[in-house]
């Protein structure tokens, strides 16, 4: 297999793949294809607190399953859907977000989880953006510490302006430069990047460009997403070098989880890891 492939801990998410099955039932689905590690974004899109019996029994069946839970989104509105994020937007949707933040902290630390992804939140027509930065900082900052106290780390992921015209975070250096602004007002280290590869490039990225972005951010890099592009599938699918991206990650020094954030197209997701022999799907140590 492709050098990259095999440098690499995969982990399944299983808010884009999968979701043919009820929630409960992905973790075993994807044990099944033999996957150790999967990510979720938040699950229950209509609330920031559920009731805690729900969040027990997604507990229950990651555990179950044989499964760790690697990476969670905080609270970050209707996803999939109109939203991209809760934190910089005022008023009942920040607060969502503040609510969210010890409910999904307690999950991580019940599952292991020590990576929280919290993403920014479109421009919203009327306000002012400098309204809306200052509140997301103040929100991060909350993050932050809130994921500092059960030892994981917060992201901050960069989108794609074609699909999320209206969320400001687009870029590598913009987002890193956020991560430290975070660390800095909290004193802490635990801010970091998420670089999802689909992403920049669907931002119009040359392979090039995206060398240099990693070889610039790998080490502030805590988490990588893929997906092939065009089209947003499975490696393979589309034009996108992506072992040759990944070799280039590991060759930088980047040993943390990489998430398959991809669509399965017009199959079950069970055969959506053909590029991806059997034997490298179980997390390695």
């Amino acid at each position: 297999m492709p050098k990259g492939y095999a440098n690499q801990r995969f982990d399944v998410n299983l808010s884009i793949l999968f979701t043919e099955l009820p929630l409960l039932e992905r973790p075993a689905a994807a044990a099944a294809a033999g996957f150790t590690a999967v990510e979720l974004w938040w699950p229950w899109v209509a609330t920031p607190t559920p009731p805690q019996d729900e969040l027990d029994a997604l507990a229950k069946s990651l555990k179950d399953a044989g499964t760790q839970l690697v990476g969670l989104n905080f609270y970050a509105g209707e996803l999939p859907g109109p939203d991209r994020g809760a934190l910089s937007v005022p008023g009942e949707e920040s607060e969502r977000f503040r609510a969210n933040l010890d409910v999904a902290t307690r999950f991580a630390e019940t599952t292991g989880c020590t990576a929280l992804n919290a993403l920014y939140g479109n421009r919203v027509e009327g306000a002012d953006p400098a309204v809306q930065d200052q509140l997301a900082l103040e929100n991060l900052v909350l993050a932050a510490r809130a994921a500092d106290r059960i030892g994981a780390t917060l992201l901050l992921e960069a989108l794609n302006q074609p699909e999320s015209p209206r969320y400001p975070l687009l870029g590598a250096d913009e987002t890193v430069a956020l991560a430290d602004r975070v660390n800095e007002a909290t004193g802490l280290t635990n801010t970091a990047f998420l670089m999802d590869l689909y992403h920049l490039s669907m931002n119009g990225l040359s392979t090039e460009a995206l060398y240099a972005v990693i070889d610039t951010h790998a080490a502030r890099t805590g988490h990588v997403q893929i997906a092939d592009d065009p089209g947003r599938g499975a490696p393979g699918t589309g034009t996108l070098p992506l072992e040759s991206l990944l070799e280039r990650l590991h060759t930088a020094g980047y040993a943390g989880w990489t998430g398959l954030e991809y669509k399965p197209g017009d199959r079950p997701s069970a055969e959506a890891f053909d590029w991806l022999p059997a034997e490298r799907r179980a997390a390695r140590p």
